[in-house]
């Protein structure tokens, strides 16, 4: 596989440990990678080391041994989360490590793959991991995720190109959208930060009591907690402050929607990617929070596998709103990777809600964030439900309603 220039990778993997989780001299960094990233993951581990990293221990994953195993184990079998796992992720998470996950993964991975098998091994993995989900959920801990290319996942987006081109033209996406094209990529990140923290700002004053989403195919009421908190670009870990980007790209400014409070139709815009399957062209219907019928062109079996997660699965726990001029949308390609189209188009999520997008929601237990109607759950999916057709109003709490977004696009300044 073609590797872009020494300068362009160095560039990114020094982005990705200062701006992404701002590693600190002496902190643990743990890296998730596959075997088809060893060579960018090395070129982050050494400058890692250079930065005054105090160990970085990397899990390794392959793609193949991965469909190996889902073709041959049966379901008893991959639905077995070893304890080693969960304490090495719990042990890391205690140490105040700094978690870097460089995904390169085939949106076809699991194609063909029985759903039932699929959905079993992602619960029961949800289930293993929430103690240490509760951890990057509430930024207790520094977490970012970053994309590389591999030829399966470049010849998705661009079919009919043979292997190399089109990996060629997957880096020079990536290092684009992520501004590593960019002279100093650090300082536009600052910039790029400021941006969204105008944003969310501008909406934590104005407490929406409820959205309004109207598109073709979409007619939605999504009501807001009262005291909701609108995140989005920078977060800051919850002890030490320490400032860091969680998604690599983000163009996004993201809150919690009311669990109990959704309402209406809504259709997605762009496939979804969800357990190495595709899903396309589905519909969601929602009664008081609840999603009561879904339709799907494409993945009709695995989206009900993943609404049968839990009960949390059929309702929100995130809205995103992302104007339709973010870069990932002027590119006009279909990524088929939701770290890059969630950042296309404004999305929801169905289940599990950030708790800190409620007003001291991390120290609240599991009946008082549901009583604030913050919703939990073993699953947290984003889909994208955006377009440059879409218009958003928000009603104000005594009833006025303002336009948020017109055919996509902010209807509001933040200066």
């Amino acid at each position: 596989m073609k590797m872009p220039s020494k300068e362009n990778l160095e560039k990114y993997a020094e982005l990705a440990l200062r701006t992404g989780v701002n590693l600190q001299k002496d902190q643990l960094l743990m890296i998730n990678s596959t075997i088809a990233g060893a060579d960018f993951t090395r070129i982050v581990a050494r400058k890692a080391f250079e930065m005054g990293a105090k160990d970085v221990h990397i899990n390794w994953g392959d793609d193949e041994l991965t469909r190996m195993k889902y073709e041959h184990a049966d379901q008893e079998t991959l639905s077995d989360v070893p304890e080693w796992q969960k304490q090495q992720y719990t042990y890391f998470a205690e140490q105040g490590a700094a978690i870097l996950s460089i995904r390169s993964t085939d949106p076809d991975l699991l194609k063909g793959i029985d759903a039932s098998k699929v959905a079993a091994a992602t619960k029961a993995r949800s289930e293993a991991m929430s103690k240490f989900r509760d951890y990057t959920m509430n930024d207790r801990i520094q977490w970012s995720i970053v994309s590389i290319p591999i030829p399966k996942w470049a010849q998705k987006i661009f079919p009919g190109e043979d292997e190399d081109t089109a990996v060629e033209k997957l880096w020079e996406q990536i290092f684009s959208i992520v501004r590593v094209d960019r002279e100093d990529p650090v300082a536009a990140w600052e910039e790029h930060n400021q941006t969204l923290i105008k944003a969310r700002e501008y909406l934590n004053e104005k407490q929406y009591q409820k959205l309004i989403y109207k598109a073709p195919g979409t007619d939605l009421e999504v009501a807001l907690p009262e005291g909701h908190i609108w995140k989005g670009g920078p977060s800051k870990t919850v002890e030490g402050k320490v400032q860091f980007n969680p998604n690599m790209p983000t163009e996004e400014v993201f809150t919690a929607p009311h669990k109990y409070g959704v309402d209406g139709k809504v259709s997605s815009t762009k496939p979804l990617n969800y357990g190495g399957n595709v899903i396309d062209n589905f519909t969601l219907t929602f009664k008081e929070g609840k999603v009561v019928d879904f339709t799907a062109e494409e993945g009709e079996e695995t989206l009900k596998h993943l609404l049968e997660t839990d009960e949390g699965s059929r309702r929100l726990g995130e809205l995103a709103l992302v104007p339709h001029e973010s870069p990932i949308s002027q590119s006009g390609l279909i990524f088929y990777n939701t770290l890059y189209d969630e950042n296309a188009s404004c999305h929801l999520a169905l289940g599990k809600a950030y708790p800190n997008n409620m007003t001291g929601g991390s120290d609240m237990s599991a009946e008082e964030l549901d009583q604030n109607g913050v919703n939990d759950s073993l699953s947290h999916v984003d889909f994208m439900m955006g377009s440059g057709e879409l218009d958003i109003d928000g009603v104000r709490a005594d009833g006025t309603t303002e336009p948020v977004m017109r055919k996509g696009s902010w209807a509001i300044t933040f200066e």
